[in-house]
């Protein structure tokens, strides 16, 4: 929840999410509202500025965790259509292939057939790789050890077809070098951004924090609507494989002092020193 948000805010966002995460169907901002008390307007706003998404964007990353989930489990295209509440079998489809980056059927099998370029690099925080899907970076990891990272992007689709770069990737790779070596320059590309609907939201939050600027991880829990979870949000940050892009370097302790960082605490407080004075 934003810093501005009210307790009472907080406990209306909190049970709108709740309404969305047990619905067959993603709810309409009409019956939202009616359920809450709220104009469609005011909770539309108001649910933004709390999570960093729209209801309809919450209530999709709801139905794509719900999908992918399913797949995981090794159910059938049919079975993760019927979970995911989905009303017909295109809309699963048109959805599922943005959502995924591949179609269902080689998600369930663990990315089997679909093709991933990446390359690795070096940047002044080490060994730097970056891969993409159809949809768009899909990963950015720092290390020490380049194989290592190759072994961590296999973990990740253990059945892809990784290939190397083509020229156009390779102009892709030096644009998100340069951003990471300069976040305050931006990256204009897209992201493949794979996460549970919480992930999404905590970092959907971290995309709106300041390079120079840093947050708490129970404020940020707050800032999502979820106040408590910060242990939760710091899972969350732990869990991306977006480094810098989903820029969970910016989540500090409480009294400001630096905790984990999925790519070293030291690589973090480069990059915070870096900020701070860019």
């Amino acid at each position: 929840m934003s810093s501005t948000s009210t307790p009472a805010q907080t406990d209306v966002i909190t049970r709108i999410c709740r309404y969305i995460e047990a619905s067959e169907q993603p709810p309409r901002l009409a019956e939202l509202a009616a359920e809450v008390g709220w104009s469609p307007w005011h909770l539309q706003r108001t649910f933004k500025a709390a999570t960093g998404l729209t209801p309809r964007a919450y209530a999709a990353a709801c139905r794509s965790e719900t999908m992918r989930r399913a797949l995981s489990e090794r159910a059938s295209v049919t079975d993760a259509i019927y979970h995911a509440g989905y009303s017909s079998s295109g809309r699963f489809y048109a959805e599922a292939d943005a959502e995924l980056g591949m179609t269902p059927g080689r998600y369930r099998a663990g990315g089997e057939g679909a093709e991933i370029r990446f390359a690795v690099a070096e940047c002044r925080l080490g060994a730097i790789l970056v891969a993409r899907t159809e949809v768009g970076i899909c990963a950015i990891l720092l290390g020490d050890d380049p194989e290592a990272l190759v072994h961590e992007l296999e973990d990740r689709f253990p059945a892809a077809e990784l290939v190397g770069g083509d020229e156009p990737f390779e102009q892709e790779v030096a644009q998100v070098v340069g951003f990471v070596e300069s976040p305050r320059t931006g990256l204009d590309l897209p992201l493949d951004i794979r996460g549970t609907a919480f992930q999404r939201r905590v970092w959907e939050a971290l995309r709106a924090v300041p390079p120079g600027e840093t947050v708490s991880y129970s404020e940020l829990a707050r800032r999502i609507g979820a106040p408590g979870s910060a242990r939760a949000v710091a899972g969350a940050c732990a869990a991306n494989a977006l480094a810098v892009a989903i820029p969970c370097h910016r989540v500090v302790r409480n009294d400001g002092g630096l905790s984990g960082y999925r790519w070293g605490v030291e690589r973090k407080r480069v990059l915070l020193d870096r900020e701070s004075r860019e």
